[in-house]
């Protein structure tokens, strides 16, 4: 298992347990799972985008990606029901603590212009989002190959009950919010 499995089991678990007054340890919020998602957007007609971004998609997340279609058709933005306008892979298990490890030990450092992660992108249950304008920042990406640029966004599901446990939980990982 990853160390930072290793690390949530042995100083975050009795961490949050103490903070919160859990009475049991498995009461305690943990990550459930982790969305990686790319809208596909302006690059709808070119089947050239959707082979880059499944495979920068597969190389970030060690997964094949499922493409996403649209449920209905919008005639304002182009878009037929069954067309695909979108790419997403879900990370749960021993991979998604791994990935949790790389996202924050090597690819928030390696942001470009990086402050510390906005606590605005947690919903009421806990759970967090983050965004990347350019996914060059993950290690697995050479940058001399990449042709094109998109963004990608990435969705943390906790099992906290509220934005605080969740703030919490994460923070404890290692997750490098602002201070204030």
């Amino acid at each position: 298992m990853s160390d930072l499995y290793t690390q949530y089991k042995k100083e975050v678990v009795p961490a949050l347990v103490e903070k919160f007054g859990y009475k049991n340890k498995l009461a305690a919020p943990t990550i459930k799972k982790v969305v990686i998602n790319v809208g596909i957007g302006s690059g709808l007609k070119d089947k050239d985008f959707l082979a880059t971004v499944k495979n920068t998609l597969t190389r970030i997340s060690g997964q094949k990606p499922v493409e996403t279609l649209a449920r209905k058709s919008i005639s304002n933005f182009k878009i037929r029901e069954g067309n695909i306008v979108g790419v997403k892979v879900t990370l749960r298990g021993e991979r998604m603590w791994e990935f949790v490890e790389k996202l924050v030990r090597i690819t928030f450092p390696r942001e470009r212009d990086f402050r510390g992660l906005e606590t605005t992108g947690f919903d009421r249950a806990g759970n967090y989002s983050v965004g990347f304008r350019e996914f060059i920042a993950f290690p697995e990406i050479n940058q001399d190959e990449v042709d094109k640029l998109h963004g990608l966004e990435i969705s943390v599901s906790t099992t906290a009950e509220n934005k605080e446990q969740g703030l919490t939980l994460l923070s404890e990982l290692g997750f490098p919010f602002k201070k204030g």
